[in-house]
């Protein structure tokens, strides 16, 4: 659980004096303060100091649910109960003790000024961003010749994440050839759902050659792949597992995830239910979708024109069918556990001359439309008749436009 700042003893008190001295119907701001004339000796010592010290305790009660109001609105994680219940308890210990407009505006205030220099969040998680809007135009501006799954990507993410009680993870699996964008979109997603994008606590990524190398130490994998989803899952509500080469990872690692994809009855679910999110990155039926997408080119249809619908059955086929990889015999494909397969389609020489822009441009280096075709140009394209796809899709763009500089 995502832990508050440390709240200085200095800035508590400066709260209540603030609530103290300036909120009206506070004792002392009364006309009427009681007969000032007491016969000496009657009995009851110290007359002014016991009203003293009522005060005080009147005092003190109602500036600690202040306080306990203004916590809940920028610590919200450890709030215990809501703030409607909160304003509740502020009923008055003496008459003219509630939470005037005045009082209210006061929090507004001290709210504001806190949060003007501190982190704070509606969602009660600051790792969390959820940025939708930077999001669509992440997948509409920087991500080029990939109409399809920029469309697909946001509205499933979108709409996973905007559920109240989600009972089962999503799950996405990306195919197509290197160089397409599925790494990119993956890491345009961690940096607009979470604050510290790809080094967010919310945020895993395993690549299937790097952390799972060697097949006899499966079985110590698989103990520290699920003890890491569950661990994350622990500290944050909401987290996103990125699987890179999953055509390569091992049946066994497979099936242990099999736990965490498939869907929960409803008696566990958790009082705050957990959004995760799993994609995997794979060049597995990229042929199909390139074969496709040449034909459907060929035929008259324009790129923008290609629909899900005439990608995905022949692109499942082929998963299912493909013997140099255990994915599509896992349990993932053959218990649907996966809800979308997304296709990502070969980039032709127009979509390689924007990346080199892009290369430009996040540099903040001066270009030429010549040296845009330069780089483009040196791409190698297919088939060999046509001559339409870039084989590294837009892969190691960024080194190419070394050689144009001074």
């Amino acid at each position: 659980m995502l832990r508050g700042p440390r709240r200085p003893l200095w800035l508590c008190l400066c709260l209540c004096l603030l609530l103290l001295l300036l909120l009206p119907g506070a004792p002392g701001h009364r006309g009427d303060a009681g007969p000032r004339n007491k016969k000496a000796g009657s009995g009851r010592p110290w007359p002014a100091f016991q009203g003293l010290q009522e005060r005080l305790r009147a005092a003190g009660a109602l500036s600690r649910r202040y306080w306990a109001l203004f916590s809940c609105r920028v610590w919200p994680e450890n709030c215990e109960e809501d703030e409607e219940a909160l304003a509740g308890t502020l009923a008055p210990p003496f008459p003219g003790w509630g939470l005037p407009l005045l009082g209210q505006q006061y929090l507004d205030i001290l709210t504001t000024w806190y949060c003007s220099f501190q982190d704070c969040c509606d969602s009660g998680d600051c790792r969390i961003s959820n940025n939708f809007t930077g999001l669509k135009s992440d997948l509409s501006v920087r991500l080029h010749g990939q109409h399809l799954a920029g469309e697909l990507i946001l509205r499933t993410v979108r709409g996973y994440l905007e559920l109240p009680r989600p009972d089962k993870a999503l799950v996405l699996s990306f195919h197509g050839w290197s160089g397409t964008g599925k790494n990119f979109v993956a890491r345009m997603l961690a940096e607009n759902l979470y604050r510290d994008g790809l080094r967010s606590d919310c945020v895993k990524v395993f690549i299937a050659t790097f952390h799972f190398p060697h097949p006899k130490f499966v079985d110590l994998y698989k103990e520290r792949l699920t003890g890491q989803i569950r661990e994350t899952q622990e500290r944050c509500r909401q987290t996103l597992f990125i699987f890179d080469e999953a055509e390569k990872l091992h049946p066994e690692l497979l099936e242990a995830l099999r736990p965490h994809l498939g869907r929960q009855a409803p008696e566990n679910y958790k009082a705050q239910s957990l959004r995760t999110i799993f994609l995997f990155l794979s060049n597995l039926g990229s042929n199909i979708i390139n074969e496709e997408v040449l034909n459907l080119l060929k035929a008259g249809w324009l790129r923008e024109e290609i629909t899900l619908e005439h990608l995905e059955p022949r692109l499942q086929a082929q998963i299912v069918e493909s013997t140099d990889s255990a994915f599509g015999h896992s349990c993932l494909v053959k218990e649907n556990l996966i809800d979308f397969f997304v296709p990502f389609l070969p980039l032709e020489y127009r979509h390689v001359r924007l990346c080199a822009r892009d290369a430009f441009l996040s540099q903040e280096l001066l270009y030429t439309e010549e040296a845009l075709d330069e780089i483009a140009k040196m791409m190698v394209y297919v088939p060999k008749e046509e001559q339409l796809f870039s084989s590294q899709g837009c892969k190691s763009i960024s080194q190419r436009i070394n050689y144009f500089l001074p």
